[in-house]
């Protein structure tokens, strides 16, 4: 069976497929040898390679899926390599001895909190991709005097330099003084839209931690820079809510310890 190229180079983890469309178009794909072309279609026999390395076509139902949690801290990037050398969220991820970790989704060098991981390109893929509307909750503590009339706006919706936003949801979270939490939910993953609609009513954020990432909460007892891999069941259920279905990963060893990923 054949699918098209960058579908198989999305699925195995080297980006979205728009911007995989772009290294394609560049000149940078080989398949059997020779350059490849825009909407060319592969099978598993083809010998691909991206930028020099060579990729695995591994039809998407035999792949084993696996999802991670990862409590990211401030001061990690989420690239692979980071031209200044600053520690990656990848420096943390357990090892595989077979295809990448990919990251669904990505948090701002300053922002902590839930990022999860698959094995699966397809799943990373739509789960990221805009028509999930797939909800992010953040806790985020502001510096600065906040209003009714702001978190009227807030709620409403504030333009933004590519296109209006809003919250879906908004909630005190208390505090003293001039710095004060708030819970706030978006159905999209926009390039720092939290802080940027903070900011577009000139309150500044100090401090930003996502919490939750659809069904899936940042479980309390996961420590900064830990990761936690995601039950079988969960992970089917976070497929079937994106109308994907695959192998599940079963680690050979039974976990003991009681863990909580909703509440």
């Amino acid at each position: 069976m054949s699918e098209k190229l960058q579908k198989v180079l999305a699925r195995a983890g080297f980006g979205s497929r728009r911007k995989l469309e772009e290294i394609i178009e560049a000149g940078q794909v080989m398949v059997n040898g020779l350059v490849a072309s825009l909407g060319q279609r592969v099978t598993p026999k083809d010998a691909i390679s991206i930028q020099g390395q060579t990729v695995t076509n591994t039809p998407s139902e035999e792949i084993p899926c696996r999802v991670i949690l990862y409590h990211k801290p401030e001061g990690e990037v989420c690239s692979r390599n980071d031209p200044e050398k600053r520690p990656t969220v990848f420096d943390n991820l357990p090892k595989l001895q077979r295809g990448r970790w990919i990251a669904v989704g990505r948090l701002d060098f300053n922002t902590a909190g839930l990022l999860l991981f698959t094995t699966h390109g397809d799943l990373a893929n739509a789960l990221m991709h805009p028509s999930s509307q797939i909800e992010r909750e953040y806790a985020v503590r502001v510096f600065g005097e906040v209003d009714g009339d702001i978190l009227n706006r807030l709620k409403t919706g504030v333009k933004l330099e590519d296109g209006m936003a809003k919250f879906s949801s908004l909630k005190d979270g208390g505090g003293q003084g001039h710095n004060h939490w708030y819970h706030v939910t978006l159905s999209e993953g926009r390039n720092r839209e939290v802080r940027r609609m903070w900011e577009s009513q000139g309150v500044k954020v100090n401090r930003l931690i996502r919490v939750r990432f659809g069904e899936i909460y940042l479980p309390r007892d996961l420590r900064k820079g830990s990761v936690r891999e995601l039950p079988p069941k969960l992970v089917a259920e976070l497929g079937s809510s994106v109308d994907l279905n695959f192998k599940t990963y079963t680690p050979h060893k039974k976990r003991t310890e009681k863990e909580r990923y909703r509440s």
